[in-house]
């Protein structure tokens, strides 16, 4: 018999993890006794981190404005820190930068753990399988954290940029001292160990199979994490990989989605339903974000409201038309309300006590799905000049993200490359005071002007209403080096001053490390 005591990774306190621990019972005992394949995928399947970044970057993101009347005030300290790009210190509420870390190291340890004891195994073949989602969970964590914590990744600079520490085993010591490392070696570190795990997972078989990496989530993660390295050609292999031949049996029916209404949480519960194809990888997390994305009072003072819906997001023109009566998605929002919103994230409480009506709040999100890699696939293909491609993937995706009485209305909604390039080179580029879908793309490598910019702004503009509140958009911002602003909007619309802006190369593009973090000795990222 060989007993695992799990630990976490010692950089932050362990006290705080605790709670997060048990909120929704679903770690196993921290002194676990690993005996059988069986114990180890019981273990791997808490190698998820069980909190999540969407609150905290769309905050962040170019997706929030400060909405200023009088009774419109922000939920906490945390909210009033992430929208102004401040050093959070805030950590007493679920959607802070410390519970992520935490949350994310306890995952990694949890994972490191399984593999330390199938390494010591003597029939490890039958532990192939766990050995692989173990090495896949290490990874995304990793990937997770980085997005937050790290610049967005440059081949030509990621060997001075910061990393993070990759730990590979279980540390029981408090004293241990880390390293940060670069950018580029976290990145290698992430591809090994995804490239590795993908390998094992063939024959995976799991009772809830959209809470674990399966081939198709382990692609669409690795579809996401070339993206992001640049190496499209990847990218597009496994993007192919989940999509196949044909991607239009696996995407949302957003029609069926849209058309459930906007009462209370029918439609956030169906977004994220483990029966819909498109729902890849499904994950918790412990969230106020179901609660305060929604359009409801709480926490308006910072918020997605009528003006960038209007001129930048859902209700705005694209070259398939006005999006909030043309796409596949109901427009939320609420008298005396600042929030413009769509019904994804569901609000759930775990222990609930009826007679009082308070519970711990969590939420579930869609990690990895079918809709949003095809826009990878499609924008890895644009970036390699496979323009043509790359618009075929668009329209594969607009015949279901169109509704289907505004496919009548024109001959065809159908995207052309001339019609993209038209639409999008008639466009002025983005002010914070005059706003508009096309922003400046600030970028160390060439886009050419009249046919791949256009295009890529067409993907961007697409990836930011299918992903919006889900946290994606600022790792978009950041890749493309877009300027975005910090906005006080008034109740009838209007900007009424810039308060602060973000550039390329502002180091604030980087969230701040947890002040307990920094204290035990690891290197901040520069302000």
């Amino acid at each position: 018999m060989k007993k695992i005591k799990l630990s976490i990774f010692l950089l932050a306190a362990v006290s705080l993890m605790t709670a997060c621990n048990d909120f929704l019972n679903k770690y196993p005992d921290n002194r676990m006794e690993l005996r059988t394949p069986s114990d180890v995928s019981k273990l791997v399947a808490s190698a998820y981190p069980d909190a999540y970044p969407a609150y905290l970057l769309e905050m962040y993101s170019d997706n929030t404005d400060e909405q200023v009347h009088e009774t419109w005030s922000s939920l906490d300290r945390f909210q009033d820190q992430a929208y102004a790009w401040a050093d959070i210190t805030e950590t007493g509420v679920p959607d802070v930068p410390q519970k992520l870390w935490n949350a994310s190291y306890t995952a990694i340890a949890t994972a490191n753990a399984a593999i330390e004891f199938i390494e010591k195994q003597s029939n490890q073949d039958a532990y192939e399988g766990q050995l692989g989602e173990a090495k896949i969970c290490r990874a995304y964590a990793m990937f997770q954290l980085a997005n937050v914590f790290c610049r967005a990744y440059n081949p030509n600079t990621a060997d001075k940029e910061l990393g993070l520490p990759y730990p590979y085993t279980v540390e029981n010591d408090p004293r241990t001292k880390y390293q940060r490392g670069t950018l580029a070696q976290l990145y290698s570190n992430i591809e090994k160990d995804l490239t590795e795990g993908l390998a094992l997972i063939a024959n995976n078989n799991y009772a809830q199979p959209k809470f674990h990496f399966t081939p198709a989530a382990a692609n669409a993660f690795a579809a996401r994490f070339y993206l992001y390295a640049r190496q499209y050609e990847k990218a597009i292999a496994h993007a192919d990989a989940v999509l196949g031949a044909d991607a239009t049996g696996m995407l949302r029916d957003w029609e069926q989605w849209r058309k459930l209404g906007a009462n209370d949480q029918v439609q956030p519960n169906d977004y994220i339903k483990s029966n819909k194809n498109t729902n890849l990888l499904l994950l918790t997390g412990m969230s106020m974000w179901g609660y305060v994305s929604r359009p409801v009072g709480i926490g308006s003072k910072y918020a997605h409201g009528k003006l960038l819906s209007s001129s930048e997001t859902l209700e705005s023109r694209g070259p398939w038309g006005e999006g909030g009566t043309v796409l596949n998605y109901m427009v939320t929002s609420g008298s005396n309300v600042s929030k413009v919103a769509l019904g994804k994230i569901p609000l759930k409480l775990d222990q609930y006590d009826p007679q009082a009506k308070t519970g711990v709040p969590y939420a579930e999100f869609s990690a990895f799905n079918a809709d949003e890699t095809l826009l990878v696939r499609a924008e890895a293909k644009a970036m390699l000049g496979r323009y043509d491609a790359a618009v075929a993937d668009l329209n594969t995706f607009l015949k279901v993200f169109i509704r289907s009485e505004a496919k009548s209305t024109e001959a065809t909604r159908t995207l052309t490359l001339s019609g993209i390039q038209s639409f999008y080179n008639a466009l002025r580029y983005y002010t914070p005071s005059q706003p508009t879908v096309k922003k400046q793309l600030h970028t160390d490598f060439t886009i050419e002007a009249t046919t791949q910019e256009p295009l890529l702004q067409c993907i961007l503009h697409l990836r930011r209403l299918i992903t919006i509140h889900e946290g994606l958009r600022m790792q978009d911002v950041k890749r493309y080096g877009m300027t975005i602003y910090r906005r006080r909007v008034s109740v009838e619309n209007r900007v009424i001053e810039v308060t602060d802006s973000m550039k390329a190369n502002d180091p604030r593009q980087a969230i701040q490390l947890p002040q307990d973090v920094i204290t035990a000795g690891l290197q901040a990222n520069p302000r």
